[in-house]
């Protein structure tokens, strides 16, 4: 194993290169450069790209406006099959004058020959090594002139997503361009919420038997999705052998990598029928090269220059050639010489037969690196133009589906668009018809979509976990013989019932009988893989939706306050519960108030509010309570007084219609009266709360409500409710239960004393646990929204769960009586009325008294009277009729005349 110490001393080097002075001058434009290339000639890619990169050249030659006249001359190597060879060929050009070596093949290899091309300082460019782990930070002098695999594992990842599936079986086999690729589709599939379920690997060249061994194991997986990833040599024996397992049947579904339409495309004539037949319905990608007049011609040249079919990869040969010669061109011209030197490190290893000390460092290899790098042309494939990442730009796979004795195209993928069944090219600049991808003919000559998993052919049943309550049999209940009944089992069974397959299962009791089993630890039994699913009364909520999946709901159920209610009978003093007590006073002095404006706005204009002391106060009084049923004699004839009484009718319209609405509510519907008006009042009080025991509520009332823990008592069963709801808190019981509502309707079925109080606090359902990523809880959640459709759910209700309720249950919990928060809007609109009417009447009077009383004005100046008589005037002459004023002021204006 010298070669392998060898390339370790290689690759190991840290030491800067420093060039020697002795170095091979050529002069500024070379007469032939010379590039190399490495690979297997008679391997199924290598009869392509062999004649593919020896056109290129003559191309290249034939056209001296390429390289001003310069040549390229290419040196092949023949690695024939060999890891080995393909290692060690490299190193034979870099004992030449050699600009660039294209190869080698396999990515294990090139990962190689990279580390000693970076110390040499000479670029290393391959169109097959696709491995995505091999970034330009670790071998800078590596370029990849194909797509990488990372693009073609997205494409797959999407397709996967596109029918629903959610895991797959990899086939690979184990070396670095296997277990990278499928690492990287590993990747790209979570990012789909997808996942590997079973990742195959068979050795790098595996055996029929090999093959077959992993084959059965595929089988017995709940997955039908494989994906293959395989090399040219073994690929097909995979589907020979799956033929042979009956694996090719319906049900199956086979995605190849493009390994599989290199083989389709290269073979000519076709492949043998056998062949076609192991693959059909196989899905499979290919590189996607855009139509064009170039490719169309060289198409119809190839037929005269080889009997091979033209595989994606002779097109990339054929373009990294002519790549190669831009590069060149740019180099040259930036007066860059082909020169070589002697390295101090290679120097070392002087002596031996190996004469590693042969090995020359390009002197210019950075900057026609950087030639390289910035090529931007039209090839056969598209634009060659890298990005930052050293990836090809606009990366494409057309997706094939095998059918017969060929094959179509029934899409695309791209990097940017994701799926398609128009070209990239012309989606580009067309409207997507939102379409993803044609219909597919699958493995056994069906058009259906696959489900894409089976149950494990292994004869194994699922346990299915049941909680083992010691409360509501209705519910869940496991009998003594352990059988295992109730509502939540026969919605389980009737829901697997609808599924197109059949599903063997068990049902096993979780929990003594004697205590209720916590849920959540039922769920986190089914992620640790205990259980296969749970059924039950399994509350949905945020914790543990984040360890398994849940089916859709099947029971609308939140949480409800249940305490002592007692009914309120009809009494003589009926009439004033609809309005609380502080409303009935701010009532009754809106009305003292309104009346008292009305008079002052009317007194001194309307004879109605006129006259003796006792008249106008029993006058007012009338007025005010006359206008509650609109019955009031007196009118109103000053603007002012309508506008505020206006505003007050439409008060008292309200208030009168909450009144009617309240009372008839009040003597018609049974009413039942409790302390607690529900969780608000548990919150603000420290009464005792009773929750079942190992349900979610606790955690709820402690951690949402902030209720202390010390509060909380634990109940196992409706006699246990019932008890403690009767102790209440004085005798060690409770002064309400919080659970579900579910259970509460159960539990309030036969008794009365007892009622539902507040509204419904959280929005929750009961549902069918599952593992993660399980595709049974998908359809199962079909099933019971079919069950749901068709109205079988609500019967298999209505058999377990519905009761003749008790005399009461028609009865409602006391309605809140009305309070003055409801009101007090209105009442703030109308006393601002009443505020601005009384300012905007004083402020006239004030300007009519100096108006018709100016020589009691005068004389209250000069004589200097007190502010008190100054008043006294203003008010008798507030209360002096109207009439009568502007009688004395025109008597006053006579005798002023005359």
């Amino acid at each position: 194993m010298n070669w392998i110490l060898l390339l370790l001393l290689l690759c190991g080097a840290a030491v800067p290169l420093q060039v020697q002075t002795e170095t091979t001058t050529v002069s500024p434009r070379p007469q032939v450069v010379n590039i190399g290339s490495v690979f297997t000639f008679k391997s199924l890619i290598g009869k392509v790209i062999r004649v593919a990169m020896q056109a290129a050249v003559d191309d290249v030659n034939a056209n001296p406006s390429v390289l001003n006249n310069t040549l390229l001359n290419i040196i092949m190597h023949d690695t024939k099959f060999n890891g080995f060879m393909s290692i060690m060929e490299p190193l034979r050009f870099m004992e030449k004058e050699t600009v660039a070596i294209i190869g080698p093949q396999r990515p294990t290899s090139a990962r190689v020959v990279s580390h000693v091309a970076t110390e040499l300082k000479i670029p290393i460019l391959s169109f097959t090594a696709t491995d995505p782990t091999m970034s330009p930070r670790q071998f800078p002098f590596f370029i990849r002139t194909s797509q990488n695999d990372l693009f073609q594992m997205a494409a797959i990842a999407d397709i996967v997503h596109h029918y629903g599936w959610r895991e797959v079986i990899a086939i690979y086999g184990d070396d670095d361009y296997g277990q990278n690729g499928v690492a990287a589709l590993g990747d790209k599939l979570a990012e789909k919420r997808c996942r590997i379920s079973y990742k195959a690997a068979l050795p790098p060249e595996p055996t029929r038997e090999n093959i077959t061994n992993l084959l059965i194991k595929v089988a017995l997986s709940e997955s039908r999705i494989i994906v293959v990833h395989a090399y040219f040599i073994w690929g097909l024996e995979v589907f020979n052998v799956a033929q042979y397992l009956g694996m090719m049947s319906s049900g199956y579904v086979w995605i190849a990598t493009n390994w599989l339409s290199t083989i389709i495309d290269t073979n000519s004539p076709p492949l043998p029928f056998d062949t076609v037949n192991n693959i059909q319905g196989v899905i499979a990608l290919r590189l996607h090269t855009p139509d064009s007049v170039m490719k169309k011609n060289f198409v119809q040249r190839w037929h005269n220059l080889t009997h091979v079919g033209l595989s994606t990869y002779g097109l990339y040969a054929y373009d990294t050639v002519w790549l190669l010669a831009h590069a060149i061109d740019d180099y040259l011209q930036r007066g860059g010489n082909v020169s070589f030197s002697k390295s101090p490190i290679v120097s070392e290893l002087r002596g031996g037969n190996l004469h590693l000390d042969a090995l020359k460092v390009f002197d210019g290899g950075n900057t026609f690196l950087e030639s390289i790098l910035k090529v931007d042309r039209i090839g056969l494939t598209g634009r060659m133009k890298f990005t930052k990442d050293r990836n090809l730009v606009n990366p494409a796979f057309d997706v094939i589906n095998v059918i017969g004795t060929g094959h179509r195209t029934i899409g695309y993928w791209s990097d940017h668009l994701g799926l398609s069944v128009i070209p990239p090219e012309e989606l580009e600049n067309t409207s997507s018809s939102g379409q993803k991808l044609h219909s597919v003919v699958w493995p056994g000559q069906t058009t259906q979509n696959p489900r894409g998993w089976v149950f494990s052919n292994n004869g194994r049943h699922l346990r299915i976990g049941v909680p083992n309550r010691y409360r509501f049999e209705e519910v869940v209940s496991v009998q003594s013989n352990g059988i295992i009944t109730g509502f939540c089992v026969d919605v389980f069974v009737a829901a697997l019932s609808l599924l197109p397959y059949a599903v063997p299962f068990e049902l096993v009791a979780f929990g003594n009988g004697h205590d209720n089993p916590s849920n959540s630890e039922l769920v986190r039994l089914i992620t640790a893989g205990v259980y296969d699913a749970g059924v039950g009364d399994i509350t949905i909520i945020t914790e543990r939706t984040k360890m398994a999946d849940f089916t859709q709901p099947y029971v609308e159920s939140g949480l409800v306050v249940v305490a002592p209610v007692r009914k309120l009978g009809s009494s003589a003093m009926a009439f004033l519960r609809p309005f609380t007590p502080q409303m009935w006073l701010v009532a009754a002095s809106s009305f003292l108030i309104v009346g008292a404006v009305i008079w002052c706005l009317e007194h001194k204009h309307n004879d109605d509010f006129r006259g003796p002391p006792r008249r106008q106060v029993i006058t007012t009084f009338w007025f005010s309570f006359s206008t509650l049923f609109f019955s009031h004699r007196e009118t109103t004839v000053s603007n002012l007084g309508r506008v505020v009484l206006l505003i007050w009718l439409f008060v008292v319209l309200i208030i009168n219609s909450s009144y009617t609405a309240s009372l008839t509510s009040i003597l018609t519907v049974h009413q039942l009266s409790s302390p607690i008006k529900g969780i608000e009042t548990l919150e603000t009080n420290n009464d005792p709360i009773g929750y079942p025991q190992g349900s979610f509520v606790r955690d709820y009332l402690v951690n949402e409500l902030r209720i202390h823990e010390s509060r909380l008592v634990p109940l196992r069963s409706p006699e246990e409710y019932e008890k403690a709801l009767r102790d209440g808190p004085g005798k060690d019981g409770v002064a309400a239960v919080v659970d579900e509502r579910a259970y509460i309707e159960l539990f309030l079925s036969n008794r009365c004393e007892f009622g539902i109080v507040g509204q419904e606090f959280t929005k929750n359902g009961w549902g069918f646990a599952f593992p993660r990523n399980s595709p049974l809880a998908v359809d199962v959640s079909t099933a019971i929204l079919q069950l749901s459709e068709n109205g079988d759910l609500q019967r298999i209700r209505d058999k377990w769960l519905l009761r003749k309720a008790c005399s009461l249950q028609g009865a409602e919990i006391a309605v809140d009586r009305l309070e003055l928060k409801s009101f007090w809007g209105l009442f703030v609109v109308c006393g601002l009325a009443c505020v601005l009417a009384l300012a905007v009447y004083i402020v006239l009077m004030i300007r009519k008294f100096g108006r018709h009383c100016p020589v009691e004005a005068e004389g209250s100046i000069r004589r200097r009277s007190s502010p008190s008589e100054s008043i006294h005037s203003f008010l008798s002459f507030v209360k002096e009729k109207e009439e009568d004023v502007k009688a004395r002021s025109s008597r006053e204006r006579q005798l002023e005349d005359i």
